[in-house]
Formats: C-alpha cells, sequence, structure tokens
C-alpha cells in the first residue's frame, strides 16, 4: 500500500461514527428557555408568582422541541397572560450553570441557555387585558428594578437587570454568563438601578411658574453637540440625577443661577445659554405645602476633571445618553413623556440634532470640551 493510501486508512479509523457523535453532544446537552423583559410607563419589571416556585419569575418557559425560541417567547405570553403579540428582539442569551439553585434534583438539572426577548412598555390598556390561567400563574406583580434581588433568585435577578440595562444601552442582544455580561456597559460596571428609584411623578407643566408658588429647585438637560444629554449617576448607589439641585441664598432666586453652580460643583460642567422649559408642581403631600421644580435646557461648553461634589461629597459618573434613555433611569411615569417633548423642543431651539440611540458613554474623567 502506498505511504498516502496508509493515512488516509489512519485517519478515517480514527474517527468517530455519526451516532456516537450525536450521543457525545446528547450527554453534554443543555435545556433550552425563555423569558420576557416587560415594564409598565413607570419602568418597572412585569414578575410572576408560580405555584411551583416560592420565588418570583419572569415570563417564560421550557422551547418545546423544534420550536424557535422567539415563538416559545410568544407562545409563553399567551398561555401565561393571555396576550398575544410578536416578539422578535433579543436582549440576553444567558448560561445558566447546573449548580443554579432551586431545581429538584430528581430534575437533574444539565444547566440552560436562556434567551432573554424585549416584551416592550405595556400601557394601563394592556395591563388590563393580562389574563392569568387557572393553574401555574398565581399572580402578576409589577416591581421596581432594584427589589428584583429580594423577590428572586439571584441568578435570576442578575438576568433581568443586565437585559433591562442591554435595553436602556440599545447595544444589541447581550451574552451573559449566570446572569453578568461577558462585556460589561458602563451601565452595567456601573451597577445602575441596583438602588430604588424615587418615584417623581408629579404633574407637568410647560408654562413658567405661577405667582405665589415657591420655587425650590432647578435641574437642567445639559446637552453635547450630537444631541445626547448629561446624566450623573451615583457611584455608591448607581442612582440617575439630573444636574441641578435646590436653590441657595447665593442664587438670589434666579434658577439658572442654581442650575450653573450645582452643575459645576457636581459634574464640574459649564454651559451657554440656558432655556427654559417648565416646571414640575409637586404638592407638597404629606411633607409640605405645594412647589415648583423648574427645567431648563442649554449646551455643555466645558467639562473639567471627575471630582467629588465639595458640598454634599458625593461621587457622580458623568454619562452622555438620549433624552429617551435617560427618561429610561426614573420613575416620572406617564408625566415624563410631556416633558421629554418640552426637552427636544428646546433642543431644536438650540438647534442640536436629534441623537440616534446608542451605547451610553462616560465623559473622560480627566476633563476637556465638547
Amino acid at each position: 500500500m502506498a505511504p498516502t493510501e496508509e493515512r488516509a486508512d489512519e485517519n478515517a479509523s480514527a474517527r468517530i461514527s455519526h451516532a456516537q457523535y450525536g450521543a457525545s453532544r446528547t450527554d453534554a446537552a443543555l435545556w433550552a428557555g425563555v423569558s420576557v423583559l416587560i415594564t409598565d410607563t413607570s419602568g418597572r419589571i412585569l414578575v410572576q408568582s408560580v405555584d411551583y416556585r416560592d420565588v418570583k419569575l419572569l415570563p417564560g418557559g421550557a422551547v418545546d422541541p423544534g420550536e424557535p425560541p422567539s415563538r416559545a417567547a410568544e407562545r409563553e405570553l399567551r398561555e401565561e397572560l393571555g396576550i398575544g403579540q410578536p416578539v422578535t428582539r433579543g436582549l440576553a442569551v444567558d448560561w445558566v450553570p447546573s449548580t443554579t439553585p432551586g431545581f429538584h434534583p430528581d430534575t437533574r438539572f444539565p444547566g440552560e441557555i436562556l434567551h432573554v426577548y424585549d416584551g416592550g412598555t405595556w400601557n394601563a390598556g394592556r395591563i388590563a387585558a393580562i389574563r392569568v390561567p387557572d393553574r401555574e400563574i398565581t399572580a402578576v406583580h409589577w416591581m421596581e428594578p432594584a427589589d428584583l434581588k429580594s423577590h428572586m433568585e439571584p441568578g435570576d435577578a442578575r438576568r433581568a437587570l443586565s437585559a433591562l440595562r442591554a435595553r436602556i444601552d440599545g447595544t444589541g442582544t447581550a451574552l451573559l454568563e449566570d446572569g453578568t455580561p461577558t462585556v460589561p456597559g458602563v451601565l452595567d460596571r456601573l451597577e445602575v438601578l441596583r438602588t430604588v428609584r424615587k418615584p417623581q411623578r408629579w404633574p407637568w407643566r410647560d408654562g413658567p411658574v405661577p405667582p405665589g408658588l415657591p420655587l425650590t429647585q432647578c435641574w437642567g438637560w445639559l446637552f453635547a453637540p450630537d444631541g445626547r444629554a448629561l446624566v450623573l449617576i451615583g457611584r455608591d448607589t448607581g442612582s440617575a440625577c439630573l444636574p441641578g439641585g435646590t436653590l441657595e441664598p447665593s442664587d438670589d432666586g434666579d434658577p439658572a443661577a442654581a442650575l450653573r453652580r450645582e452643575a459645576l460643583e457636581e459634574a464640574q460642567v459649564e454651559t451657554g445659554e440656558l432655556i427654559f422649559l417648565g416646571h414640575i408642581y409637586d404638592d407638597g403631600v404629606p411633607t409640605a405645602g405645594p412647589r415648583a421644580r423648574t427645567r431648563m435646557a442649554g449646551r455643555i461648553t466645558s467639562f473639567g476633571p471627575e471630582r467629588r461634589d465639595p458640598v454634599s461629597g458625593h461621587a457622580y459618573a458623568r454619562l452622555l445618553a438620549t433624552p429617551e434613555q435617560i427618561r429610561e433611569l426614573f420613575d416620572w411615569g406617564p408625566e415624563g413623556d410631556r416633558q421629554l417633548d418640552a426637552v427636544h423642543r428646546a433642543r431644536e431651539r438650540l438647534q442640536l440634532p436629534t441623537a440616534a440611540r446608542q451605547p451610553v458613554t462616560e465623559l473622560p474623567p480627566e476633563g476637556g470640551r465638547l
């Protein structure tokens, strides 16, 4: 036999059969599952109580044999919530280890590849249409993102928060391992939404502050040249805030002066001309009387090196995001949409473009110009 024929026979004998290869893959197989992330207009997440677990879960379940994951997600929404809608946008794919708690030993849980889909933001009409089945789903809840860790298994809570941050960031489908992104974005690194947000659902007013209504605070939508705005994230809390704060005696009742001072103290940011947007009517219940909290808009002209606020001692990360992304970090309720309309009118007056959704970025800590 020629040497080349000898080598060919050796290679053929070394190959495993199709049946052997299939068996090796079957032995290593993982379960396949889906979850659907749904929020309401206040940014709370829909979770379910079920009759077979003590913890809460996102809507979802197992992928049936031969079923595409997106179809499985749509089927689970129909079966568990009585809602029929297309589910096409993937937020995350998670590798769930076999050591995950919550599975009975008799299931011999091998681990799972779990697809998280975006179920969108549901308004009051869609929420009222929810119909849970007679068995399995015992209740539906709307939960603040930071509260998930108290009501879900740790990996499930990490996965839901990672998927929510991916949705806000608009980066596409995040790859997770046990709920943690393999390539964390800035929202992941800062653990944004790990602290319960303060509800700020006061009515929005486009007009000036009425005479006699005390003006206590001014906050700003401060824009970069690309149409994105500045949002501050507390490094010790993961909480979001706009630049601005309480009027001090040195401001002489001028909200623009208060905003400039606070933006410099908190974020070392300087601005050009400021435009009045409107105000939030805070009824003061139950601690005080009615008051106004104004909003203004302007361009960022420069920013200095990052440092702690000399007054409060807080350290903030300075992020640029679209107004829509910023709105998703707050609990403003439906009134947030009206404020957003005023923000875009001001952006147009400032002759700035509409920013396309893109990954949130952080201003360089050393400072600079935009």
